[in-house]
């Protein structure tokens, strides 16, 4: 699959930014992404619709269930309340067209960006009876919760920012998909950044202590060594949200590379750069990740970070100007990185379930890659998704972005 690169400011005060060429995810600009995030643990009680009741075998109107598990406190918490909008929008959506032959359920729970709470909201979720979820998005939870509560219970996830290449290997029994791109990807995409547009030849990286920093780690340390020819000094794992880094940004730093790569969280990666300015000047070049492209970074770091670049997959598809005017109407600011993923994510396990006729997770797995991969069929994008929520459907092609890609080894899409 053809890549290019993109240049475009991805920070306040940031330069350049590598982007992978794939329709993925909406542009991130300057002026939205990021805000309006946070809100509690537990279910969203503005989303749940609980009153309705699951009516398929009564005769009145069936109620299609969906629910969304984004991180909405914890070191994510900044990035997953934006993403959590984009994955409700869908059912917003449907529910203000009005006169649908379906009504909508769905929830919201909150992973904390920890495993274990990640554990306890998706087995909510499971005693619920929601057949499908928009989430996790941190991959060291998703990992966790996939295993441990979807694949047991015959639940479809489908994560719009779980990226490590493991995900792709799971024994997910056909349950476990993903909108984003694999860290695979992103490792290429960071190397060739780190050469070409920054002209780099050293690096050292810090990174999460989870699946996704080892991942995206191991990834850029190959691509940049072998494609490259470049030198890792050093790859120092860290913790979230530790009070100080000065001592994992001392290993990093020692032998003095021309280029620090830095892959984690926003919370955790304030007081990574706020140690980083009172240690090191602003002459050496800094990576990021897509986990930490958050507009108020360079704000709550106190720096305007002018030296610091990123990575994150960017949108070309079809849908992608109706999708982001929706976000923008709806939440009044615009959308930032995995939104439009998570967007995705909703839409294709709603149609799928549609196409499905049941709340049923075995049976809506069947579907997801018929509304995804069609090969006829009306062609649904953000701008006419009631009508491909209208049943009776049976070959509903979802193109808003980038369609869901299986976890297991049988697809190379990711």
């Amino acid at each position: 699959m053809a890549r290019k690169i993109d240049r475009r400011d991805v920070l306040k005060g940031a330069g350049t930014a590598g982007v992978v060429g794939l329709a993925g995810c909406i542009t991130q600009n300057d002026s939205g992404g990021g805000g309006g995030g946070g809100g509690g643990g537990g279910g969203d009680t503005e989303e749940t619709e609980s009153e309705m009741e699951d009516t398929e075998s009564s005769g009145s109107m069936r109620t299609v269930r969906h629910s969304v598990l984004m991180p909405l406190t914890g070191d994510l918490a900044s990035l997953g309340g934006p993403i959590r909008d984009g994955g409700t929008l869908p059912v917003k959506q449907l529910r203000a067209a009005g006169d649908m032959p379906v009504e909508f359920d769905q929830t919201v729970e909150d992973t904390q960006t920890d495993p274990q709470a990640g554990i306890q909201a998706a087995n909510a979720l499971a005693n619920a009876g929601y057949p499908t979820v928009t989430g996790p998005a941190s991959s060291g939870v998703n990992l966790q919760v996939t295993q441990q509560v979807f694949i047991p219970n015959s639940m479809v996830g489908c994560s719009p920012s779980s990226t490590p290449p493991n995900v792709t290997t799971l024994d997910d029994n056909d349950l476990v998909f993903r909108t984003a791109p694999s860290d695979a990807l992103q490792g290429q995409v960071m190397a060739q950044v780190a050469d070409n547009e920054l002209g780099n030849s050293s690096a050292s990286i810090l990174y999460v202590n989870n699946d996704y920093g080892q991942a995206l780690a191991d990834s850029f340390t190959q691509a940049f060594q072998d494609n490259h020819s470049g030198t890792v000094q050093e790859s120092v794992a860290f913790e979230q949200e530790q009070s100080s880094y000065t001592s994992p940004l001392s290993t990093a730093m020692d032998d003095s590379p021309s280029m620090l790569v830095v892959i984690g969280y926003p919370a955790s990666g304030i007081q990574i750069f706020r140690d980083f300015y009172n240690n090191y000047n602003n002459d050496t070049d800094v990576l990021v990740t897509d986990g930490l492209v958050d507009p108020t970074l360079p704000d709550e770091v106190g720096n305007d970070m002018a030296n610091v670049y990123a990575t994150t997959p960017q949108a070309t598809g079809p849908g992608q100007e109706e999708f982001a005017q929706l976000y923008e109407d709806e939440y009044d600011r615009a959308p930032g990185v995995f939104n439009a993923h998570a967007y995705d994510a909703s839409a294709v396990c709603l149609l799928a379930n549609v196409v499905a006729g049941s709340n049923d997770g075995d049976a809506i797995k069947e579907e997801m890659r018929t509304v995804a991969n069609p090969n006829d069929g009306l062609e649904v994008t953000p701008g006419n998704l009631p009508e491909g929520c209208a049943p009776p459907r049976t070959a509903t092609r979802c193109t808003t972005r980038a369609p869901p890609r299986r976890s297991t080894s049988t697809r190379t899409a990711t």
